[in-house]
């Protein structure tokens, strides 16, 4: 759908909302809800643009729960429904289901114009000034026909990941093809590090992580876990896990193991502490207050357990594309030790333990990346009439002057 399209016109020239505030700064997020990190990463963002802009309600469009911004967020927001991406479609924690996302796309992509036109029509009517899209491309589809501008944030696009599949990539083509060009008309493109396939943006940033909140001497008095004793929390991000390791955790009673999303409610034995995926504990603040995190490589426990500085035992998803540039970016910066997915998943990655634990802590003294993306919107949003930057020879021109 183009530009002059007469419906895209007529919301153009239509934009009127009860609830309109003239004051009020409006910024719609297109989120992908493939897992939680590009959800804790957009939190991120969102928390440090809205602590430096005061009257800024942000339009978040996913299906990723609502909870979980409720919990992430202080500045107010409101939560929309919408499936703005596919991703991967997942078995578990660590598999893919690379058919069933295939038969997932064919159904999603091309986007529906009708789906593009009503979301455009909600958010000139809630007169957005900004569009974040943290790797969903329907946002970005979506600012170019309502004609504001859109900001990419990313570590990887779809259309890498999909190319890196050869035994699809033939039946992927067309959808490779079309989300990249998509991707290209993006306004402003930033990168997060770890960055898993480098490209011309107009900004690269550190890894982008929710804040801590609550110190690790309070959220181990909460846990009333002993000072004497080490911390381990075990991760697989997003996606709950039942291991099948927890006996093998009580020989270690020197240790406290923290294990969220591994029970539906809260329960305490041993040396044992199973949370429900949403708990009344802030993850950032539960890798804070470890000793060691084991668990699966991901973009969120990666920026996560990069700010708090403490060893990483990590197990990474094979042969998923995004692996060699997380785990390459963990050996350079990061102290730690890798686990293949079958010693994680069957609790042999304990006899590293100790030496896991022997890590030094590392202090951190460089920015969130989310306060440098923060303070590049905030210069976007000064200058109104700012040049959109729609095509790939824009940026290497830039990429280049720079």
């Amino acid at each position: 759908m183009s530009l002059t399209h007469p419906y895209v016109i007529d919301i153009l020239k239509n934009m009127k909302n009860e609830n309109h505030r003239p004051d009020l700064l409006r910024i719609a997020c297109f989120i992908s809800p493939h897992g939680f990190g590009h959800a804790a990463r957009a939190a991120a963002t969102i928390e440090a643009v809205g602590t430096r802009l005061a009257s800024c309600h942000f339009e978040i469009f996913t299906t990723v729960p609502s909870w979980f911004f409720a919990d992430s967020l202080s500045v107010p927001f409101s939560w929309h429904p919408v499936t703005t991406d596919i991703g991967l479609v997942q078995e578990n924690a660590f598999t893919e289901d690379i058919e069933r996302t295939l038969m997932s796309l064919n159904t999603f992509l091309p986007f529906n114009p009708a789906l593009v036109a009503d979301l455009a029509e909600q958010i000139c009517r809630k007169q957005c000034h900004l569009i974040l899209c943290d790797i969903a491309p329907l946002g970005i589809a979506v600012g170019r026909i309502s004609r504001i501008p859109s900001v990419l944030i990313e570590n990887f696009t779809w259309d890498r990941i999909y190319a890196g599949y050869p035994s699809v990539a033939g039946m992927m083509a067309r959808h490779i093809t079309y989300l990249r060009r998509i991707f290209d008309t993006a306004d402003h493109h930033i990168q997060t590090e770890p960055v898993c396939f480098r490209d011309a943006a107009d900004l690269t940033v550190g890894p982008v992580s929710r804040g801590f909140r609550t110190t690790a001497p309070e959220i181990r008095r909460e846990l009333g876990i002993p000072d004497v004793k080490k911390v381990v929390l075990i991760t697989t991000g997003g996606i709950p896990e039942r291991h099948g390791f927890l006996d093998q955790l009580k020989k270690f009673a020197d240790t406290t193991f923290i294990l969220p999303g591994s029970s539906r409610s809260p329960e305490l034995y041993d040396n044992l502490v199973l949370l429900p995926h949403r708990s009344v504990f802030f993850h950032p603040d539960l890798v804070n207050a470890s000793d060691a995190v084991v668990g699966k490589v991901g973009y969120s426990t990666i920026a996560e357990v990069y700010a708090a500085g403490v060893p990483f035992g990590h197990a990474a998803r094979c042969p998923f594309p995004e692996t060699p540039g997380l785990v390459d970016f963990i050996s350079r910066k990061m102290k730690g030790i890798a686990l293949s997915e079958a010693d994680f998943g069957s609790g042999r990655w304990l006899a590293i333990l100790p030496k896991l634990l022997e890590l030094p802590r590392q202090p951190r003294k460089a920015s969130n990346g989310s306060e440098q993306i923060a303070a590049y919107i905030c210069k976007v949003l000064e200058n109104r009439n700012i040049t959109r930057r729609t095509t790939p020879e824009y940026r290497e021109t830039q990429q280049t002057s720079r």
